[in-house]
């Protein structure tokens, strides 16, 4: 059987494209949303979503789950989730990377 992504360690580096009009969103998750996808989508647009996995990968020799969108056009954008208690919107910057944490 083949290997998923989400199966292993990943430790690649993320290569993340960002520059002027663009930026990307570094989404932090406990282990147990390992493999799971989590979308994205700008405000007042949520038929065009985008999706992301959430992988492990090491930092500092410690585990990370995260997942990471790398060129989203800036603006405003809703993260999809039913879950009152994690953050559900952010805004991205041309040229730099935002990070939420759903630890």
């Amino acid at each position: 059987m083949a290997e998923g992504s989400s199966d292993r360690v990943h430790t690649e580096d993320v290569v993340l494209d960002i520059g002027e009009g663009f930026g990307a969103l570094l989404i932090y998750t406990k282990p147990e949303l390992g493999g799971t996808e989590i979308e994205v989508s700008r405000v007042g647009d949520d038929a065009k979503r985008v999706h992301a996995e959430v992988l492990e990968r090491r930092v500092g020799g410690q585990p990370v789950f995260a997942a990471v969108l790398a060129a989203l056009p800036e603006g405003d954008y809703r993260i999809a989730t039913d879950d009152p208690r994690l953050r559900k919107a952010v805004t991205i910057h041309s040229g730099e990377v935002a990070e939420v944490d759903w630890r």
